[in-house]
């Protein structure tokens, strides 16, 4: 006998009619008011936003760069 990959996929789990993954889809496609989101998914979704947003107030507020710093002599007439 062999052994079923381990998953957190709910197509895998859930047995509708056949039990067959196509029906599930089916199924989902049609009660769309009955499919959420994990709790887990959206914890983690909502903790990436944050720090995105973290990075992003981070970037800025940082000192602004001299893209164009003004030469300071001439070297190159030695």
């Amino acid at each position: 006998m062999t052994r079923r990959k381990k998953t957190r996929s709910l197509a895998d789990k859930v047995t509708i009619r056949t039990g067959k993954r196509k029906d599930y889809r089916r199924w989902r496609h049609d009660n769309p008011d009955e499919v959420s989101p994990s709790r887990r998914y959206v914890d983690k979704k909502t903790r990436q936003r944050q720090q995105q947003a973290e990075r992003k107030r981070q970037r800025q507020s940082a000192p602004a760069l001299p893209l164009h710093a003004q030469p300071s002599g001439d070297k190159d007439t030695e």
